[in-house]
């Protein structure tokens, strides 16, 4: 805090601002007691607000009234306190304190209200458990380890708006309550009183509204906006998150790359977060898929996956050429000199099985070829070729999986992190960010048999590699014109740039099986507006709470929101979700389904 507070009847300080510039300084304060010590008459109290500590010392000499109530402080007692600021002696200075050098001789003390005695030490940032936290959320929020975070969370989103409102963005509201549409995740559904039997929706992002905003000539928007989705809740995803949505009219892929580049450099600057300087590299999709097997790769360590399907082909292992004829392929990674026991082999099995594969192949390279049984179903020349391209020397482990091409790639993707992870290969204080760029414009739903867009349907298409004209007669052909920012294997946000001709969204429609009839009937305000006049645009989304916990160095979320979910969606502080009354759904013309009885089990 910069600026000091208003004085009033309670304060004209912070209690963590003061210094040895104000001694012989006559101020009040007031917060909560963070500690109380009694030293052989002489009280001693640690008082806390927002800004931090500072101590307080209660004499019975000098000020007898204040010093009787000071003895009836507990922990987080509120007071409001008035004295002089003096110095502390050489021997009870603090210097891990900011205010460690001086103290206040308290001279009046007003007690506002007791506390009970909190059900974990808020003095402490040692681990607790989520759901006591969260039940009484309204006392973490007093520790310092929670304040950091909501102060850096305030700091970055109002870096934020400040480098985009210096490039001429205007900041606009969209709404809230909004009509169901897909955009890959499951609506929350808000019943319509006014209308009976049917429903808002809470929007999933303000991606049509942003675009009807360009439509509408505004040219460069932004947004803090909050988004909700109804879906299975992650360490970096809850039900309701907040996210920085941009758009711009009139520019290209690079256009928005160069923005959004300066603006997450000023962010990180803000955060004290190191990172490359700016440009960051930018890695296609592909490349990143059959290099790291994952589009938000992290390339702070090797262990990178080559394809080595053509060398192994025609061997005498079946394994392998099953698979290959199958139209699959076979990848590798080098996991370099681990000497696994068969135990700890085994144990990579269930890490690729959670991602469709069979089981991973362990060979181990030795001075004259492979140290394994598998050895004999290839050949010399096929186990040169494999070592030379896996950059095999004597001792290294590969790690062989084969299976489809996107099994594959997810399967060695989670290994080469699990692996990552086991052997501390993520070098200390080191962070990588990039861009992918060159996304597939669809892919395909072999459970539903049909084409799905894979960002969204309001992404521009690009024409399949080494063509000019758009076709839509393959749809599996087309690239996208998306991008994501990615640091340290995290995706901090991602974008497109538009479709802006009702032409062309038209097709993309079709392309993803939804008929002319039905495409007017969700998206006909859209479609209707597009043939007004739509410029050239595009935009960008970043999600705020993972750009928080990963400057703050947190694996979840959950420690930069200050009201988070659990895991489950459950909120254990109100309670939600809960029933409601019955004259509410019948205001609302619902009726509950009947639930099934639960099976004692056994």
């Amino acid at each position: 805090m910069k600026a000091p507070p208003r004085p009033n009847a309670y304060r004209d300080h912070w209690s963590g601002q003061l210094s040895a510039a104000d001694v012989g300084t006559h101020v009040r304060l007031a917060g909560w007691v963070n500690t109380r010590r009694d030293h052989g008459g002489v009280v001693f109290v640690d008082l806390r607000d927002r800004s931090g500590l500072v101590q307080l010392v209660f004499h019975p000499d000098t000020a007898p009234d204040a010093h009787a109530t000071a003895h009836q402080l507990r922990s987080e007692h509120v007071i409001s306190v008035s004295g002089t600021v003096v110095l502390r002696t050489p021997e009870n200075v603090n210097p891990a304190l900011p205010t460690g050098l001086v103290e206040l001789a308290v001279s009046s003390l007003d007690h506002l209200a007791a506390a009970q005695t909190p059900p974990f030490p808020l003095d402490e940032d040692g681990p607790l458990d989520e759901t006591l936290r969260l039940r009484h959320r309204y006392l973490d929020l007093r520790r310092d380890s929670m304040r950091t975070s909501v102060e850096l969370r305030h700091a970055l989103v109002a870096a934020m708006r400040a480098h985009l409102d210096a490039r001429d963005f205007l900041e606009i509201e969209t709404p809230i309550l909004t009509r169901s549409t897909p955009e890959g995740a499951r609506d929350f559904l808000v019943p319509a009183r006014m209308t009976p039997g049917s429903f808002y929706a809470l929007p999933q992002s303000p991606q049509l509204f942003k675009q009807l905003l360009m439509i509408a000539g505004y040219e460069r928007y932004f947004q803090i906006a909050r988004c909700f989705r109804d879906e299975d809740l992650r360490a970096d995803r809850q039900l309701e998150f907040t996210q920085l949505d941009i758009e711009l009219s009139f520019v290209s892929e690079d256009d928005i790359i160069d923005l959004i580049e300066g603006l997450m450099t000023h962010v990180f600057a803000v955060g004290q977060f190191p990172v490359p300087p700016a440009p960051w590299p930018r890695l296609a999709y592909d490349d990143a898929m059959l290099r790291f097997g994952s589009d938000k790769p992290d390339t702070r360590f090797g262990l990178e996956i080559v394809d080595v399907t053509d060398l192994v082909r025609g061997s005498q292992f079946k394994v392998f050429e099953r698979v290959i004829d199958g139209g699959g392929v076979v990848r590798a990674l080098n996991a370099g000199p681990r000497e696994l026991s068969r135990a700890e082999q085994d144990a990579l099995n269930p890490i690729v099985a959670r991602h469709g594969a069979r089981a991973v192949a362990p060979i181990y390279v030795s001075a004259t070829g492979w140290r394994s049984n598998l050895e004999k179903f290839f050949s010399p020349d096929q186990v040169a070729a494999v070592n030379e391209k896996l950059d095999a020397k004597p001792g290294d482990l590969l790690l062989f999986v084969a299976d489809t091409q996107p099994v594959v790639a997810a399967s060695l993707g989670a290994l080469r992190l699990e692996l990552g992870a086991r052997f501390d290969l993520i070098p200390a204080g080191r962070h990588d960010i990039l861009w992918i760029v060159d996304f597939p414009m669809f892919g395909y739903n072999d459970a539903e048999r049909r084409w799905d867009a894979l960002h969204h349907p309001f992404t521009a298409p690009a024409p399949a590699h080494g063509e000019t004209d758009l076709s839509f007669a393959d749809p599996g052909r087309l690239r996208s014109r998306g991008y994501d920012l990615v640091v340290d294997g995290v995706e901090l946000g991602g974008g497109s740039i538009r479709t802006h001709t009702p032409e062309i969204q038209s097709q993309v429609f079709a392309a993803i099986g939804m008929d002319e009839a039905e495409a007017e009937s969700r998206f006909g305000f859209l479609l209707e507006a597009l043939r007004y006049g739509a410029p050239p645009h595009g935009g960008i989304a970043f999600g705020v709470d993972r750009i928080v916990a990963i400057i703050a160095g947190h694996d979840s979320i959950r420690e930069v929101i200050a009201f988070p979910k659990t895991a489950s969606g459950s909120d254990p502080l109100t309670g939600a979700p809960a029933p409601v009354d019955e004259k509410q759904l019948t205001e609302l013309g619902i009726r509950l389904a009947p639930t099934a009885p639960v099976r004692p089990a056994g």
